[in-house]
């Protein structure tokens, strides 16, 4: 499978992540081993996760996502065949959150515990801090590229102007940089990255590996009226795509999948993947046959007229 660099790093990523935001959550134990298997199957070795996935749950105290995935590899054996990426920064209790060196250097040890193993390939600050300076968390992360903890760091959730300050100030003062990026970004919500975020991604060569690829399943079509949101956790979130405008992305994923002989999720996961800059976009599944499917987007060449006719449909609001 085509492997694309991750920035300027030595990371080199399939086009595709999957998201561990489910694991353990709506996919159990057991389910997510064969998700994970499945993954492995299809030559693809990228996983998302967090050490917060998933909090919201009751009765759960986050690390369950990194736990699965440990266990996973550990029976396995895989480990040094896996680029696992994970974050720091949400809240994980009262006094667990944020980007301040403590914190950091607390959360890595947790995670590297869960995910049962010596190091983080790609370590992500999963939201913005304003109250502990960059130069502070940057020299964490510093320290623990040097160590051996974390392979290379990345960002998520950042606005154009907070990236590019911690960009400025890696540069300044010889530390490692933000290598990637994580935004929202998919063929319904497009105006927050395309504006100020892309630009600002491929002048300085950072990867990104947008998530909610799928825009949370609106794009595999599931979601076109609104009997439909009974269909998952996430069907309450489906009213705000569901308007003339989704419809018309609906329209044109379906007019592409027939033409391409794919599905729709396919169709709109390609479009992600031939867009600037993209390093691989991420995109979760509760079965593997639904992650089998995802995989498919990776062979899928959508050519010049295909991807005009999406970019029209989904062209976004100013």
């Amino acid at each position: 499978m085509e492997k694309r660099r991750l920035g300027r790093s030595n990371l080199m990523v399939p086009p595709f992540c999957l998201g561990g935001n489910v694991f353990g959550w709506t996919a159990d134990e057991h389910m997510s081993f064969r998700i994970l298997d499945a993954l492995v199957e299809a030559g693809c070795n990228f996983i998302d996760t967090a050490d917060v996935y998933s909090r919201w749950v009751p009765g759960h105290e986050g690390g369950e996502s990194e736990a699965i995935i440990g266990k996973w590899m550990k029976a396995r054996g895989n480990r040094d065949q896996i680029i696992i990426a994970t974050k720091v920064g949400s809240e994980m209790g009262p006094s667990k959150k944020g980007l301040s060196k403590a914190r950091i250097m607390a959360a890595v040890e947790e995670s590297l515990k869960r995910l049962q193993t010596t190091y983080i390939d790609l370590y992500q600050s999963h939201r913005d801090d304003a109250d502990t300076p960059q130069e502070e968390t940057l020299s964490a992360y510093a320290d623990l590229v040097a160590s051996g903890k974390v392979r290379v760091i990345g960002a998520s959730n950042f606005t154009a102007a907070r990236l590019k300050e911690a960009l400025d100030i890696s540069a300044r003062m010889g530390l490692p940089r933000y290598e990637s990026l994580q935004p929202l970004y998919n063929l319904s919500d497009r105006a927050e990255f395309e504006r100020e975020l892309r630009p600002l991604c491929l002048d300085n060569e950072v990867g990104v590996i947008p998530y909610y690829g799928l825009a949370s399943g609106f794009l595999t079509g599931k979601y076109r009226s609104e009997k439909d949101f009974g269909k998952s956790v996430r069907g309450a979130n489906m009213a705000k795509y569901l308007n003339d405008r989704g419809l018309r992305i609906l329209s044109a994923l379906d007019e592409i999948a027939l033409h391409h002989n794919a599905s729709p999720a396919q169709v709109a996961l390609a479009w992600l993947m031939a867009q600037p800059g993209i390093a691989a976009p991420i995109a979760s599944a509760t079965k593997a046959e639904q992650l089998t499917e995802l995989i498919g987007a990776t062979r899928l060449q959508l050519d010049k007229a295909a991807l005009d006719q999406l970019a029209k449909a989904s062209v976004a609001a100013t």
